[in-house]
């Protein structure tokens, strides 16, 4: 029965996970001005589109950002707690608790996401360099417009110094200050962990 639980819960967790990161990826990259007739943006606009057009009749946007997106990954994250929480035999706590939990797994899983795309970001950089590549695949542009609003600043600050640029350094740094912050601060524990997405 564990052993059926365990493996109905890394289902769930993975498909909630897999969807989540499209619906934050569609939000975050809108945020950012990313280009929209991307083959990888449509792609998501595709996966995302049903769902987010429901909320949106009751959601509306404001300058351009479509915050009927950013309200679908916290009830997909509750929902998925919910779920989690069931298959592993617990009993759903206060509708407070869910709502906490669910901030706090969108909030991580969006750190998770710029953590590593910039991870990504770096790599791919290295192969077309020494591929002598110049034109980017499409995933690495899009990427690239993700990462910029948060790496463009702390370039301003910490300029590439003898053709290395360190602005991925002190957000790494930054992350993991979060991810630390929001982990004390909320309690998560071991036991939490398993069952919210993005922990």
């Amino acid at each position: 029965m564990e052993v059926l639980g365990s493996s109905l819960g890394t289902i769930v967790n993975a498909i909630g996970g897999i969807y989540l990161l499209a619906v934050l990826l569609r939000f975050l990259l809108q945020v950012a001005k990313a280009d929209f007739y991307n083959p990888m943006s449509q792609a998501i606009v595709r996966i995302t589109d049903p769902a987010v057009k429901v909320f949106r009749v009751i959601i509306p946007g404001y300058k351009g950002i479509d915050f009927s997106t950013l309200v679908l990954a916290f009830v997909v994250e509750a929902i998925a707690i919910c779920g989690l929480i069931l298959v592993y035999g617990g009993t759903i706590p206060s509708i407070t608790y869910i709502i906490t939990w669910a901030f706090v797994g969108v909030l991580l899983f969006i750190v998770n996401i710029y953590y590593y795309a910039i991870i990504g970001s770096i790599i791919m950089s290295f192969v077309m360099m020494f591929s002598g590549n110049t034109n980017p695949h499409p995933l690495l542009k899009l990427i690239w417009q993700l990462t910029e609003p948060v790496m463009g600043p702390i370039r301003k600050i910490v300029p590439p110094m003898g053709g290395m640029d360190f602005s991925p350094i002190f957000i790494f740094i930054g992350i993991q200050l979060i991810q630390n912050f929001l982990i004390s601060t909320f309690g998560i524990t071991g036991q939490l962990a398993q069952v919210i997405i993005g922990v």
